[in-house]
């Protein structure tokens, strides 16, 4: 618990400097818990009524804590601005931790186990509505900007929208990414989906959205109309290239991993095996990505690429300040789910640690959400959608699971009074990423239990308040029998779908289950030796690319599939990008 507080005391303290050294807004603030307000100061019962813009901007695979506000050495200016002026939520989880589930979790109001796009391998959306559709039922225009991430690997628009900006699957950084250079210069570039029309992709990807959002905000929308922008941006999702502007900018800057990265004894104790195995894997610490890349140095990449998205916040506000419109948006800035840095030897995401589940979440409208507040309460991405029509006077469709957390957000209710639900978390079994195994689990208070599914391994508990590293499984403490037979059945009846049925069939663990092996029997088996390779092959991706004659026949030859060059080389640097944009954009 001591930790936890000292924890929040550093942010409410970080909040409160932003405000006092970083004001352009002209905002006050005070770094305390939401307090109940019926209408902010000097509103009218009429002016709280209006018609509310959104801006809604997601980032692709950021921290909880990767903001300037939150850690030190960070550049965040714009971003921090609107923590300065309005509330930070540091209790904000996704309910599945991977890119395609969690957008189709914010886009729909539903669950995984309910919307069915349970992985990054071309879901179908068929029959799902996406809340955009109803704010456009209230007079709303409404646009798409960025990555989709969804369906069969189409950029095509999608009902709900009416401006559309997309690309498919994971769009590239620079218009000639992972193009040669003769392959370019015969006209191969990258392309965005722009209302239906392909058309090349001309610069910077972070850079090229905001040119287009701008665009459209000020000169294509209807301004007699509300309207929301669901910005959807690339960055910072792997491989992460910055902008020629940002390329050096953490040159000299040291990084540092969690505790927890280090492989020993103490780390490893009370962790299930899958844990340790995964440490020598895509996604674990010493061979994510399957390089030999210190994570200090991906992480210099990583910020870097944070940044262009700062700029972008900060050109989104100025046009809102400029056209007068800045009291009557609200800005969200969050992330589609976490990022592990080396938290208990893994990287990335998927699984239900804090570092992969949580994520950032910052909401600005002065005058309506409260200035300089870090609101402790507990915000799910199944929120977003039941927010956003609630704010917007939309009833909320049957499907929809979440709760609107508006009253919490305006400063209606205040945190320690806002009955937030269970956290329950889903992750179903991905056969292009095997190491991490079918994931459940649920939050009550400040108890976290987790168990896995199809794999031969312990369960876990934790305290998050007292122990938020995840250190000290309490699983098989006799004190904890009582709470963690109470959450297996209630994690179990939170994961049945819209009809009372389990996705997967399975019934309800009991107990751990037949799992001890004889001291002094045989050990694990090794893995196979083909799976046994050196780090940084250009071919990283093929085994992760459908099987296809014309990859079978690559291989025959001797060659890479689809050439993959570790970050930082070759057609995956940003010395490669510059290349495709023009001169002026180069610096």
């Amino acid at each position: 618990m001591a930790r936890a507080k000292q924890f929040q005391k550093r942010i409410l303290g970080a909040a409160a400097a932003i405000v006092a050294v970083a004001s352009p807004f002209g905002l006050t603030a005070r770094a305390d818990e939401a307090t109940a307000t019926a209408l902010p100061a000097g509103a009218t019962a009429q002016q709280q009524q209006r018609p509310r813009n959104v801006i809604f901007i997601l980032v692709d695979d950021l921290r909880f804590d990767g903001l300037g506000f939150l850690q030190p050495g960070i550049k965040t200016p714009n971003i921090d601005r609107l923590a300065a002026g309005g509330s930070y939520f540091p209790n904000t989880r996704v309910t599945s931790s991977l890119c395609s589930p969690s957008r189709a979790t914010i886009l729909t109001g539903m669950t995984a186990r309910n919307h069915g796009v349970v992985d990054n391998n071309n879901s179908s959306e068929e029959g799902l509505t996406f809340f955009p559709k109803y704010l456009q039922a209230q007079g709303y225009q409404t646009a798409f900007l960025g990555k989709w991430h969804m369906g069969n690997d189409t950029a095509d628009p999608r009902p709900g929208f009416d401006k559309w900006i997309s690309f498919k699957g994971q769009g590239n950084y620079y218009p000639n990414s992972g193009i040669s250079d003769e392959a370019f210069a015969k006209g191969m570039v990258h392309t965005l989906n722009v209302d239906g029309k392909v058309v090349p992709q001309k610069g910077y990807i972070t850079d090229e959205l905001t040119d287009y959002a701008l665009n459209w905000l000020s000169k294509e929308r209807d301004p007699k109309k509300p309207f929301f922008l669901y910005f959807s941006h690339k960055a910072v999702h792997s491989d992460p290239l910055p902008a020629p502007r940002h390329a050096h900018q953490y040159d000299n800057f040291q990084f540092k991993l969690p505790a927890s990265a280090a492989n020993t004894p103490e780390n490893n104790r009370g962790k299930p095996r899958w844990v340790y195995d995964q440490r020598n894997t895509w996604h674990g610490i010493d061979f994510y990505y399957n390089s030999d890349m210190p994570m200090t140095d991906y992480l210099k990449h990583y910020y870097a690429t944070l940044s262009s998205v700062d700029d972008s916040v900060g050109r989104i506000m100025q046009y809102l300040r400029k056209a007068g419109l800045e009291k009557d948006t609200l800005v969200v800035f969050t992330s589609d789910n976490g990022f592990q840095v080396g938290e208990h030897g893994l990287i990335d995401k998927r699984n239900a640690y804090e570092a992969s589940v949580k994520v950032p979440l910052v909401m600005y409208e002065p005058g309506t959400v409260p200035a300089g507040v870090v609101n402790t309460g507990a915000i799910r991405n199944l929120d977003f959608a039941p927010t956003f029509l609630d704010l917007a006077g939309a009833a909320k469709p049957a499907q929809f699971e979440g709760k609107s957390a508006w009253p919490l957000i305006n400063g209606k209710v205040a945190a320690k009074d806002w009955q937030a639900p269970d956290f329950t978390y889903e992750y179903y079994w991905e056969w292009t990423f095997p190491t991490t195994p079918g994931t459940f689990a649920i939050q009550r208070g400040n108890l976290k239990y987790i168990q896995y599914y199809g794999v031969y391994d312990i369960d876990e508990l934790y305290d998050v308040a007292a122990d938020p590293d995840e250190m000290h499984n309490l699983a098989e403490d006799p004190k904890y029998l009582a709470d963690k037979i109470e959450l297996r059945k209630a994690l179990y009846e939170q994961l049945a779908n819209s009809e009372g049925k389990h996705v997967i069939p399975y019934t309800q663990r009991q107990s751990i289950g037949a799992v001890r092996r004889n001291r002094n029997g045989t050990g694990a088996a090794p893995f196979p030796d083909e799976w046994l390779v050196e780090p940084n092959r250009e071919d990283r991706l093929d085994p992760i690319i459908n099987d296809s004659l014309a990859k079978r026949a690559a291989h025959d030859r001797g060659e890479t599939f689809i050439p993959s060059p570790i970050i930082g080389q070759g057609s995956n640097s940003v010395e490669h990008g510059m290349k495709s944009l023009p001169k002026e954009t180069r610096q």
